[in-house]
């Protein structure tokens, strides 16, 4: 694990505090079964982003660069009244991020750094304190839902250029939205 001052460790009793705070306002349950997706009630306003079609190679480097770079940029140009984020990872450490200061580092290896925007193999969520606004990403149901209207008017109308919408306010949309 990377040794990078943006990323500050929770104490337990902080994690188990957030966790339990994390639960209790989205529901969450894990489950790799279609029939318990969502993961959370997804709040109004939020938009989930499939990503299930992003084909493997390069192509799918490349869009895991893209979505975790993006979600950095806008945290830092929509939220700069937010210090730190919040940064879940179900079964695993959890973390105070401070977006500013991560965004003047180089770019970390995401198979053996931090959690990533891109849920890469777990439950991770980047949230404010308050847990109104962030991302959930869901490793087997492959998406991401963007919460807080900050975040859609930014991060939503991004990935909406090139990703598929799933769900709007946690009600699933008929057609895709994203330009293929």
């Amino acid at each position: 694990m990377g040794n990078r001052s943006s990323w500050r460790l929770l104490d337990p009793l902080e994690y188990e505090t957030v966790w339990d705070q994390f639960r209790e306002k989205f529901g969450f349950r894990a489950d790799i079964r279609a029939s318990g997706w969502p993961a959370i009630r997804e709040p109004t306003p939020s938009i989930t982003f499939d990503l299930s079609g992003i084909p493997e190679g390069p192509r799918f480097a490349s869009a895991v660069a893209a979505i975790n770079t993006e979600a950095l940029r806008c945290f830092v140009w929509v939220m700069p009244d937010i210090a730190e984020l919040l940064v879940l990872d179900w079964n695993h450490e959890a973390y105070w991020l401070k977006p500013e200061l991560e965004s003047l580092l180089p770019p970390e290896d995401p198979i053996n750094g931090h959690p990533t925007v891109h849920p890469n193999g777990d439950y991770y969520s980047f949230l404010n304190p308050d847990m109104t606004e962030g991302t959930f990403g869901h490793p087997w149901e492959q998406s991401i839902c963007v919460m807080g209207q900050r975040l859609i008017d930014s991060l939503g109308k991004s990935f909406a250029l090139w990703l598929p919408v799933l769900r709007v306010n946690g009600v699933p949309v008929t057609q895709p939205m994203a330009s293929e």
